[in-house]
């Protein structure tokens, strides 16, 4: 491949996971789940179309009718055209095809203008620079969430190419590693690197297992973190989801890495959604003298399966047998000589 030279300036901590977009079928479950359970802001805009809120902004998480029952997109938020421009450059001049959202699009995610390309597992990636506020109140069980420079929170994603997704992330945004877990899960030997791209401890996770080339998870992405402004607001929406019936995969635990107290639920489409609270935050004296660690074990405490049956062990066996026939969508031309 040839080889391509940046001007060699850092966009890390100009960058923020902004939004989702995801796809399902199931508008009236999530619609339950976000508001009722999970004590989200939520907005019918029509019969195909749900907008969560966290914030002022007008979206956080795009729901619309389809079959997908997952996460489609990632929205990036860059702070400034300058670093924007920049990032288009890294994809063009590496020949990806990069192309311009529509205005409905655009108005949809609550953004004033998006430009979309390939991202890793078939992810979207889509970048914009200015958000726009909703035009009233947050109306939501929470007291808050936080977002801000640390960004809307992380997604956790399984891959059969660590490397090249590793790789992806560190050439568009030059994101940064903070650490790796080794864990053993059903059975399974998995490594996760952690990679943040703000001071948000990690913004992206990506999972492998250890020795095969494997990946058990049906969606495109394992699971979405939210951070509570506080304690009994993680614990209230804990309690919330349990008694509206929804599932729980993992009680309430504390990680060892970013020291994040949370719990994962199980979202109408089937990835998880992680609710935590008090992650370390990486500031700039942090950021300098960072080294990165690896762990065993993902929990110090908690963070226990809840009722995982029979089926779902062979509901994964059978979604790892099905992707042995194709290979991973990498983007290798941001991926460089990792890229398959």
């Amino acid at each position: 491949m040839t080889e391509h030279r940046d001007d060699g300036i850092s966009v890390y901590g100009a960058v923020h996971l902004g939004y989702l977009a995801v796809q399902s079928r199931r508008l009236a479950d999530w619609e339950r789940f976000s508001a009722l359970a999970i004590g989200m802001h939520t907005d019918r805009l029509d019969a195909d179309t749900l907008r969560l809120r966290l914030d002022d902004r007008a979206c956080r998480f795009l729901i619309r009718r389809g079959p997908a029952e997952d996460v489609t997109a990632l929205g990036w938020h860059v702070d400034d055209h300058t670093t924007f421009d920049r990032i288009l450059a890294r994809v063009s001049d590496r020949g990806v095809p990069i192309q311009e959202g529509t205005a409905e699009e655009s108005a949809l995610r609550g953004v004033e203008r998006l430009w979309r390309f390939p991202g890793p597992k078939g992810l979207a990636t889509e970048i914009f620079t200015t958000p726009l506020s909703a035009g009233e109140p947050l109306r939501m069980l929470s007291s808050g969430w936080v977002t801000g420079e640390a960004g809307l929170g992380h997604v956790a994603i399984t891959s059969r190419e660590p490397e090249a997704m590793h790789a992806y992330y560190r050439t568009l945004f030059d994101s940064r590693l903070s650490d790796f877990i080794d864990e053993n899960i059903s059975g399974l030997r998995m490594k996760i690197r952690f990679l943040r791209v703000n001071e948000r401890h990690h913004s992206i996770a990506i999972a492998n297992i250890r020795g095969i080339r494997i990946d058990p998870v049906r969606t495109r992405v394992q699971h979405v973190n939210i951070q509570s402004a506080t304690l009994e607001d993680m614990l209230a929406a804990y309690g919330r989801v349990t008694d509206l019936g929804f599932r729980m995969a993992w009680s309430v635990g504390q990680h060892t890495n970013d020291r994040e107290l949370s719990f994962y639920c199980v979202t109408p489409s089937g990835f998880e959604l992680e609710v935590g609270w008090n992650p370390v935050v990486v500031t700039p004296e942090l950021d300098a003298a960072w080294t990165a660690t690896t762990y065993r074990g993902i929990s110090i405490w908690g963070h226990h399966t809840v009722a995982e049956s029979p089926l779902d062990k062979l509901a994964q066996l059978r979604t790892a047998a099905a992707r042995l026939r194709s290979p991973e969508i990498t983007v290798p031309e941001l991926t460089g000589s990792v890229g398959r």
